[in-house]
Parts: C-alpha cells; structure tokens; sequence
C-alpha cells in the first residue's frame, strides 16, 4: 500500500465516522476551526510569505501572485466564510420529498454525503479552508492536493483546520493534505478507485484536462471561465462602463472575470471610448477587431485564438456585432459555459439573451464577477462547475450530497 493509499484509507474511515456525528457538533468544529485561522493568522502570512517568495523568484506573474498571496483581510475573509457555512442549513438527513405508492409503500429521498472528496487545485490557498469547511458541513472527508505554489501555506492552513476540527472531537483523517507535489502522485490520486469518491479539479484549462482526460475516479468538471459581455444598443451607458469595468479589472485572475467584450455596432462610439477611458489606469492590453481598434489606442487585431482564451490577466478581447444575434452566436462558439452578461434596456433582448445562453449562469445588467458561492448565498464554493451533470454553478453544500432512498412498509412484497 502507498503512502497516499494509507491517507485515503485513513480519509475513508474517517468519512465512515463523520456520517454518525451530528450536525450541531459539525457547527461546533467549524466555528473553532474559523477561530483557529484568525488565532494563528500571523503563522498563515508567514508561511505565505515563504510561497510568495519563491514564486516571484520562479517569475509567476503579477495576477497569478495575487490568487496566492494571503492578507490579514483575507484569512479574515476566509475565516467569516467557514461562519457563514455553520449558519446554513445542513442537508445531511433531510428528506428532499417522500412519495406514497398505491401499494402502501412511502419511497422518501434522503440526503447523505458523497464519502471522500478529492481535490487537486492550483495555487489558491483560501480554496485549502473553502473546501474543508464545505466537505466538513456536509460530512464528508476531504483529501486536498494544491499547486507546488503554495504548498506552505497549505501546509500551515490543513495543519490549523484539521487540528481545530479534531480537538472539536472530528476523527482524525477527516481533512487531510497530500504534501508531495510531484505530478506523478496527483495522476496516482486521480485513480484512487474505492477511496475517493468524486475528484473536484480547480484551476487553469490544463489541469483541469489533465483530470478529466486520466481520471478512473468521477469527476465534477469545474469551469474555465472564458465569460462574455454582450452591450446591447438600448444599454445604459455609465452602466456598460461599470459592468464591464468591474468584470475585467477588478480581479481579472479569477474564472468569473470578462475576457471577451461585445458591443452593438449601434452604441460602439458612445461607449467604447468611455471604456477605454476607464480602463486605462490598469494597464489592460486590447485584442480586438477590424472596427473597434480606432477606438481602443490602436490596439492589436484580435485572432481566433484571442476570442477563445481565458486569459486571467489584464487583457480583453472586443468585437462589434451587428445583432444579439450575432452577439449569442459569438458566445456559443467560444463560451465555456461559465458566465456571460447583457446590458440592455431592452426586455425581450434580455429573454431572449437568458433563453438562448447556454452557461451556468446568465446575467442582466450586471457584472459576471458575482458568479460565487458567497455572493449565490451558497457560503464557500467548492467550485463553479460547467457540466450538466450533477451540479452546475457555484457548488455550495448541496452539490456535495447525493441521495439514499428511504423506503418504508408494512409487510409489501413484489
């Protein structure tokens, strides 16, 4: 047996437990575990710094050091995240509906835990407390892989949670880090067959490829986020300017951020210049078309492969259409199903860009940046998942159940 057999061994008992143990005592773990992060917040930054360090001598650019570096703010964030969670509803043992047959019998739909959930992600240490606060609630072991980035602080935040968590009286095992950031234990945990039960990737396309394509183990595909907003021709114009300023620039790192603007031929020189305009002190480098550069500082002409990048960084991609249609036709071809957003004044073009969007989620006159569990009222998210299957969007405590149907009789036989 492996060293990473004997940790999902140990995670898979341990989920055997969490099952028994009640939900107010779950809440109780949680609450001394978001204590724990605030209590040893300068051990956290510390062994942040470390990461920090490291990867700047690596040259990681500027945006992905920002998903890693950690502040006093956010370990405060994230320990508010985890008392959010203790305030939610616990799906554990409900009963979603129950169905009476002509035949007497009561066929109910409880909620159970999925048992261990892996997780292999890059380097975002707030996702190491997200999930095991999440995977906690809901009664289920966690088994976390993150990027060699952040390692550190990985280890310091698995170290403070699980030992909260386990003084609070959870069993040992229930949150667990893989400390070994060879890629090869990563392809080994990916086929971890009768340990862990479904296997979450966060991260970039390629790893999220990469898990997906060499996976045995289910897997929830969570989202690259390639997200569009539409400005349609009725649009307000000072609202187009901050929506799409806030979806671009205010952390354009992250999955739910704009990477390609759209705009109605009828409105492009009332409010691209504006944006443009906005856009200028954060440095953002333009790929657009033919029609728009003249507005955009002379930008770069935008290629194929511009429309269909995520590009997690201070760069956008903008085309002028000459319809919403043309606009949801552009999206189906390079959306990867995370978020996209119409401005528009104009009510049927808004039913219209709901009904005929196929994403997770589709907004209207507003930014994609609230594509979140926290902002969904979720608490955390496990992740945003762009399948149909099972979960789709911001994950929060229900999509880490399943159900176990409850049949209860009188002495019926078949």
């Amino acid at each position: 047996m492996t060293n990473l057999e004997k940790l999902a061994l140990l995670s898979k008992q341990a989920a055997a437990k969490l099952y028994m143990i009640s939900g107010d005592e779950r809440n109780k773990a949680l609450a001394s575990m978001a204590d724990a992060l605030t209590q040893n917040t300068d051990e956290i930054l510390a062994a942040n710094e470390i990461d920090l360090k490291n990867a700047a001598e690596k040259g990681v650019r500027a945006t992905l050091l920002d998903r890693l570096k950690l502040t006093k703010e956010r370990i405060s964030d994230m320990a508010a995240g985890i008392r959010e969670i203790v305030m939610l509803d616990d799906p554990i043992g409900n009963t979603d509906k129950t169905v009476k047959r002509p035949n007497g019998l009561q066929i109910g739909e409880c909620r159970v835990p999925l048992g261990v959930v892996g997780i292999i992600y890059e380097a975002r240490p707030n996702v190491t407390a997200d999930a095991a606060a999440l995977t906690l609630k809901t009664a289920n072991a966690v088994i976390l892989r993150g990027g060699s980035e952040a390692i550190n602080s990985n280890k310091k935040i698995v170290e403070i949670l699980s030992g909260a968590a386990t003084k609070a009286g959870m069993p040992e095992g229930a949150i667990q880090l893989v400390e070994d950031t060879d890629r090869k234990i990563a392809q080994e945990m990916m086929k971890l067959n009768g340990y862990i039960d479904v296997l979450i990737p966060r991260g970039g396309a390629g790893l999220i490829k990469m898990v997906v394509e060499n996976a045995t183990v289910p897997v929830i595909e969570t989202g690259v986020g390639n997200c569009h907003t539409y400005i349609d021709k009725s649009a307000d114009i000072e609202m187009a300017v901050n929506i799409a300023v806030n979806a671009k620039c205010s952390r354009p790192s992250v999955c739910n951020a704009m990477e390609t603007l759209l705009i109605h031929k009828d409105i492009t020189e009332k409010v691209l210049p504006k944006i443009y305009e906005a856009m200028k002190p954060y440095g953002v480098i333009f790929k657009a078309c033919e029609k728009t550069t003249k507005y955009l500082g002379n930008a770069d002409i935008a290629t194929e492969e511009d429309y269909a990048e995520e590009f997690l960084d201070y760069k956008l991609a903008v085309k002028e259409v000459q319809s919403i249609d043309e606009a949801i036709a552009h999206i189906a071809k390079y959306s990867t199903g995370h978020s996209e957003a119409i401005v528009t004044n104009d009510y049927a073009n808004s039913q219209k860009f709901i009904s005929e969007i196929d994403s997770a989620a589709v907004y209207v006159n507003a930014s994609t940046r609230f594509t979140d569990g926290s902002c969904f009222g979720l608490g955390a998210e496990i992740g945003i998942s762009t399948q149909k299957l099972h979960a789709r969007g911001p994950m929060g405590l229900r999509a880490l159940t399943t159900v176990k149907y409850v049949v209860r009789g009188n002495g019926q036989i078949r």
